[in-house]
This record gives structure tokens, sequence and C-alpha cells, in this order.
């Protein structure tokens, strides 16, 4: 009786082992049937809205840039204006939003319709700003 029980129990064993492993390959599902994590559709929106806060920030610095104010002290500071614009082509990451903002804070002051522009302090020191930026990106 010893005998034919350890035949029979390591056959067990093994069957119902065997059944187990089966049983969870049929449970898991196709390859092709598993979810993403992330939706096609929502990924290729987050990166159109990525590239488009890309391309607001450089139409913000290009509209501060192509101001007569900041123009002007481009020029009394030496910087080329087309020097300037190829640098805004290739910024990017973190430059590129510190810029935009800046820009954004100067196109805001310098608004208006007044016949006399009067250029306070703090919109000169956001003009530098955004020029010393741009040039240190350039480098």
């Amino acid at each position: 009786m010893r005998l034919l029980t350890r035949l029979i129990a390591p056959a067990i064993v093994f069957v119902a082992l065997g059944s187990s492993i089966a049983a969870a390959e049929q449970q898991q599902p196709p390859a092709q049937a598993q979810q993403h994590v992330v939706a096609p559709g929502e990924l290729s929106s987050a990166v159109a809205g990525h590239v488009a806060a890309k391309d607001a920030d450089r139409a913000a610095i290009r509209e501060a840039l192509s101001r007569p104010e900041v123009q002007s002290v481009m020029s009394q500071m030496g910087v080329s204006e087309e020097r300037v614009n190829n640098t805004v082509d290739t910024m990017d990451g973190a430059d590129l939003v510190k810029a935009g903002d800046t820009a954004r804070k100067v196109n805001e002051q310098l608004v208006g319709g007044a016949s006399t522009v009067v250029i306070s302090t703090t919109t000169i020191i956001l003009i530098l700003l955004l020029i010393i930026i741009i040039i240190l990106v350039a480098r």
C-alpha cells in the first residue's frame, strides 16, 4: 500500500500542477486585447497641447521683440535682431517658458493707444531680462 501511495502521489501532484498552469494561461488576455495605460487619443492631445504652448511662447516673444521700444533697447545694447530671432526658433524647455512669460509681461505693459509712450522701470527691466535670456540661450 505504501508503494502504491508513493507512486500515485507524485502523479496526482503533477496532474494538479499542470492543470493549474493551463488554467492560468487561459485566463490571460491575448496581447492585442490589453488596454493601454493612457489612451492614444489622450496622448496625442497632450502632445498637441505641448506643441501649442511652445508656439504660443514663441509668438509672445516675437511680438515683444517686434515692439519699437524693445528694438530700441536691443540696438542700444548692440544686439543683432536677426540673431535674437534665430535664437527664438531654437529655444526649448524652461528657457522658452521663462522668456515667454517675460515677453507676455512686456506685451501687457506696452499695450495701449497713448500718443506718448512712457516706459516704466519695470518694463525696461523686463525687456532687458527677455533679451538677456535670449542671448544666454544663443551661447
